[in-house]
C-alpha cells in the first residue's frame, strides 16, 4: 500500500508565520514540503467575512509559495458551519479536523471528563459533520493526551468518544500526545482502521512539558505507527516545543521520514 503523503502543521512555526508568513511559507517550500495544514481557521466567534477573507489572503500566500492544503484545523460554531465550507473550498481541502474541545462552541477541556460531557461532545460533531458532508467535507477529531482520562466507572473516555462518534467522522491521531498517555501509537491507528486518514508525526521523551526532537532519536516507534495506519492519507510532521531550531527540526523529520521510506512527497 502507497504511504502516505508528507505534510507539516503550521503550529510548528507560529512566531514566524505571524513575523513574515509569506516569507515563511516559501522558506517550508524551500525546504522541500508540498503540503501544509494550517490551523485556528473558522472560530465560531469570528464574523464569516472575516474568516473568508483571512482564508483567502492565506491561499494567496500558498499560491505564491507553491504549497497545496492536506487538510484544516477548524473551529465548530454553534449553529451553521457555512463558515467552515467556505474556507475549505478556498483553501482546496475536503478535510477538516477539530483539534480540541474548547474550540466546539459550548464545550471545553473538562467535557471530557464525564460520561454526560463525552455524550454531548460526541453528539455535537455528529450533528457537525453531517452538515459539513452534505458540503462535501469530511469532519474528524484530532487528539492530545487527555482524552484518555479515565471516566467514573473506568472507561477511557477517547475509546467511549470513538464508539459515539458517527463512522464517517475521521480521526487524525497525534501519535506523540497518544505516547504521552501511555498508549502505543500503532494499537490506537490499528483500532481505529480506516477512520484514521491523518497522523500528526513527531518524537521525542513522550512526556508532558518537554522539548520534542528529531524523528529516530526519541520514544516513539514511529515507523511501527505509520505501518499500522495502513489507511492514513497525510503524514504530518509538527513540532509543538522544542530546544531546536524549527526549521532544522521539520527539516531533519522529512528526511527521515522520506529515507525510511515511511513517506512520500
Amino acid at each position: 500500500m502507497r504511504p502516505g503523503t508528507l505534510a507539516v502543521q503550521l503550529y510548528s512555526v507560529i512566531d514566524a508565520l505571524e513575523a513574515d508568513r509569506p516569507g515563511t511559507l516559501a522558506r517550508l517550500a524551500a525546504l522541500g514540503f508540498r503540503h501544509v495544514e494550517p490551523f485556528a481557521l473558522g472560530l465560531w466567534n469570528t464574523p464569516p467575512d472575516e474568516l473568508a477573507a483571512s482564508a483567502r489572503a492565506l491561499r494567496a500566500d500558498l499560491d505564491e509559495a507553491g504549497l497545496g492544503v492536506s487538510s484544516v484545523h477548524i473551529a465548530v460554531s454553534g449553529d451553521s458551519q457555512a463558515a467552515a465550507v467556505e474556507i475549505c473550498r478556498i483553501l482546496g481541502t475536503d478535510t477538516a479536523f477539530v483539534p480540541i474541545p474548547w474550540l466546539v462552541d459550548g464545550f471545553d477541556e473538562r467535557s471530557l471528563e464525564s460520561h454526560d460531557g463525552v455524550r454531548a461532545f460526541a453528539g455535537r460533531l455528529n450533528e457537525a459533520g453531517l452538515e459539513l458532508a452534505g458540503a462535501g467535507i469530511r469532519l474528524g477529531y484530532h487528539n492530545h493526551h487527555f482524552e484518555w482520562a479515565r471516566l467514573p466507572g473506568g472507561a477511557h473516555a477517547f475509546d467511549v468518544l470513538w464508539d459515539l462518534l458517527d463512522p464517517e467522522v475521521l480521526a487524525e491521531v497525534d501519535v506523540y500526545w497518544a505516547a504521552v498517555a501511555g498508549q502505543d501509537p500503532a494499537e490506537v491507528l490499528k483500532r481505529l482502521g480506516e477512520r484514521a486518514v491523518a497522523a500528526h508525526v513527531k518524537d521525542g521523551p513522550a512526556t508532558l512539558d518537554t522539548a520534542q526532537t528529531p524523528i529516530g532519536t526519541g520514544d516513539i516507534d514511529i515507523p511501527a505507527a505509520l505501518r499500522a495506519g495502513t489507511h492514513l492519507r497525510w503524514h504530518i510532521t509538527e513540532i509543538d516545543r522544542t530546544e531546536a531550531d524549527r526549521f532544522e527540526l521539520l527539516a531533519a523529520n522529512r528526511q527521515a521520514l522520506l529515507a525510511g521510506g515511511l513517506t512520500v512527497l
